[in-house]
């Protein structure tokens, strides 16, 4: 195994494609985990780390659409996720980059 700092940012900031493609910054990093987790030191649980969030922030996203209709506080958690999914995913590529544990908070974990 090699250690990779550069492809673990790649693959946090990969979730940022979402913000063009719409479902791209689920699938890009899901690929380069499934592909890289074993030649990759820290890839799998970083690897790990990044789907769970994205599935939690799209659970909690189906969450928010019926809460819309009782006084817009769906709207309000929607525009956190949103915030969420911009921040956190530059935040932890600059953890990555510096070699230090990055981490997703509120995330359901999902796949261990």
């Amino acid at each position: 195994m090699r250690n990779d700092n550069q492809l673990l940012v790649i693959t946090h900031l990969s979730q940022l494609t979402s913000l063009v493609t719409g479902f791209g910054g689920f699938i890009v990093p899901l690929i380069l985990w499934l592909t890289q987790k074993d030649k990759v030191v820290d890839m799998d649980s970083q690897g790990k780390h990044i789907i769970n969030f994205q599935i939690s922030m799209f659970i909690y996203a189906l969450i928010c659409v019926p809460l819309v209709l009782l006084f817009g506080l769906g709207v309000l958690g929607l525009i956190a996720i949103g915030l969420l999914t911009i921040i956190l995913p530059i935040v932890n590529a600059v953890k990555a980059s510096n070699g230090e544990t990055p981490s997703y908070p509120m995330t359901m974990n999902i796949i261990k």
